[in-house]
């Protein structure tokens, strides 16, 4: 498991290494939480996969045009003895099965979606942690070399540090964000209250 590795040496993944080293093993983690997700996928979840994965195929598009071409040859063509016409046109037989073939797969696709969804929303919740955590690191860093600049009486009248130094607070991010969008979306009105036409 990853978190597994990288909770056995963690020194090892600090320690200073070339670019392509580093590289290689951010790659070999992220395989090994995708294959960890994978792992955890239940037998409902691999059947759902292996058919949404057929479906994006090509091959699946060949063996429908396949299909449906013999389907209406055989039941069309007048030198086709008739008692071979097992579903004549407008191939009541056939709409049912597409119909019927249509549900399914949508509710396969829908499956497979919800899956990928809350794949993705961890992999977002795990960006924001390290996200967070970087801001934390570098509000420190800053404080500490503020510290320096200071003990060292080296001339800084720079405001923008200060604030930089302050941690940000995730909450009053979402806030701001979310009042600033609302703004946005706000149809401009004219001062009678109407909405412009």
């Amino acid at each position: 498991m990853p978190t597994e590795m990288l909770a056995r040496n963690p020194e090892e993944y600090h320690k200073p290494t070339t670019a392509d080293e580093l590289t290689e093993r951010n790659v070999a983690i992220v395989a090994d939480l995708e294959n960890a997700a994978k792992q955890k996928r239940t037998p409902t979840d691999r059947v759902v996969d292996a058919i949404t994965g057929f479906c994006g195929r090509m091959t699946f598009v060949w063996v429908h045009v396949v299909w449906f071409g013999l389907w209406m040859t055989v039941n069309v063509l007048p030198h086709i003895p008739r008692r071979w016409h097992f579903d004549p046109y407008p191939w009541p037989l056939l709409l049912m099965i597409v119909n019927l073939e249509a549900i399914f797969l949508s509710t396969f696709i829908l499956i497979s979606q919800n899956r990928q969804s809350r794949l993705a929303e961890r992999r977002s919740h795990l960006d924001l942690q390290i996200n967070l955590l970087s801001e934390q690191e570098n509000t420190k860093m800053l404080a500490m070399l503020e510290s320096i600049v200071k003990r060292l009486d080296i001339p800084d009248g720079d405001p923008e540090v200060a604030v930089l130094e302050e941690g940000t607070q995730p909450g009053r991010l979402v806030q701001q964000i979310e009042e600033t969008i609302e703004r946005e979306d706000k149809p401009a009105r004219n001062p009678n209250g109407r909405a412009p036409r």
